[in-house]
């Protein structure tokens, strides 16, 4: 059996049971530093703990998150203040605890190159998600900057999540990777659930970096407010747009590239270990949103039947030219399969003896 999933590891005693479980089916597993100050993606919410759980999955690719859009200037300019995460790297590395680095910040990766550089050249640099590799230029362009800095080259690249929804685009790309850049695997990002081509993305992440730094997240407001949040509370029906791929969609996206990335990892054991249940099986029966990382929050309140959407959704959402004002195709799908959960209030009365 050829492993295909890249799934997120946390320091949780049955989470990494699961996983151990399922390590034929795992090519990855990506991880959090416990590193201040933060320098991944995602505004870090508990699960703080050792990593050396990580060596109970012999066999899978470990990949340290130093994603964040962007980090502190100070941190990049003084070089002093790169040591301990040198010390992290190596130390995990001695221990063959990490294989590569998950990057966006050019800069940082430059400067840790500079610093040190026989610690890069043992290391692969994999540029995030958050790169948006959507062309083979794009794809050259990081290449070529990986090989200056001396990190080594990276076993495998992400492309952009718009590929999801267009598969001419994707299949097209794909094959030229594979004439031009043969032995790098291709992975998609399946279960993020944000919307197509999202105008906040940029936006979103340089303040997730933000409060990454100086300890204030408000994110979540800021996308009630005048975000994906709000727009979604106004048209729920808008969540079949995200560029997801469902278990039962997994094969045909196969057929382009090698490996799945499953990402949720701010939401905890359980719905990790949901998740990777579902692509396993490439089949969920239940509510989509409890698949999804980016709309789970709707998934109390809403339910949408994965088990009434077709065999061919991916396909016919590929032809989609997000015209909403000119088509109904989301709307009426939408209400044949959605409907609206009752609102439960969770008892907090202290019960006597």
């Amino acid at each position: 059996m050829t492993p295909i999933l890249n799934v997120p590891f946390l320091p949780d005693e049955h989470y990494i049971a699961c996983l151990e479980q399922c390590t034929a089916d795992l090519e990855s597993v990506h991880f959090c530093l416990e590193h201040e100050p933060c320098l991944d993606s995602r505004v870090r919410v508990g699960n703080a703990g050792a990593l050396a759980g990580l060596a109970r999955l012999p066999g899978v690719r470990k990949y340290a998150l130093l994603n964040s859009r962007f980090h502190d200037p100070r941190l990049l300019v003084s070089g002093r203040g790169l040591q301990p995460l040198v010390r992290t790297l190596s130390g995990l590395l001695d221990r063959e605890l990490v294989d590569g680095i998950v990057y966006c910040d050019h800069y940082l990766l430059q400067r840790l190159a500079d610093e040190a550089p026989e610690l890069a050249s043992r290391l692969e640099a994999v540029p995030g998600v958050n790169t948006m590799l959507d062309s083979f230029a794009k794809v050259e362009a990081q290449l070529a900057s990986i090989r200056e800095t001396g990190f080594r080259t990276p076993a495998k690249i992400i492309l952009d999540r718009s590929l999801n929804r267009d598969l001419d685009r994707l299949a097209a790309l794909a094959q030229q990777l594979r004439d031009l850049q043969p032995g790098i695997r291709i992975e998609l990002l399946a279960n993020e659930g944000c919307l197509p081509h999202c105008p906040c993305k940029l936006s979103h992440d340089a303040y997730i970096a933000l409060a990454n730094l100086d300890g204030r997240d408000l994110t979540h407001d800021l996308n009630c407010r005048a975000g994906c949040i709000r727009l979604l509370e106004e048209q729920p029906h808008r969540l079949l747009q995200s560029p997801f791929i469902r278990p039962e969609d997994v094969d045909l996206y196969l057929y382009h590239v090698d490996t799945i990335k499953l990402c949720g990892r701010t939401l905890g054991a359980g719905f990790l270990e949901n998740v990777i249940t579902a692509y396993r099986r490439r089949r969920y029966d239940g509510n989509l949103l409890d698949l999804l990382d980016a709309t789970a929050w709707l998934a109390e309140r809403l339910y949408v039947d994965n088990r009434m959407l077709s065999f061919d959704f991916a396909a016919m959402l590929a032809q989609c030219d997000n015209r909403c004002d000119q088509c109904g195709f989301c709307r009426e799908l939408f209400t044949a399969i959605a409907h609206p959960l009752p609102l439960v209030i969770e008892d907090r009365r202290v019960r006597a003896d």
